[in-house]
């Protein structure tokens, strides 16, 4: 299965945007920015319209 690196940020505070990357194996672009928004949204209890993502990017060496 394909990896993809997802770029972003997310409103962590008041004014403040934390900014992150994730690797995540997963079939198209669009279930690997699925999974990130859940756990963002999840793990640090952020509404989806309070993350950004700026890119998904296939990670080079992936089939």
């Amino acid at each position: 299965m394909p990896q993809w690196a997802v770029r972003g940020s997310y409103q962590a505070r008041r004014k403040y945007w934390q900014g992150f990357t994730k690797v995540r194996e997963a079939p198209t672009a669009e279930a690997a920015r699925e999974q990130v928004l859940s756990e963002i949204g999840g793990s640090h209890h952020v509404p989806r319209m309070m993350i950004r993502i700026e890119s998904v990017a296939a990670k080079e060496g992936s089939p």
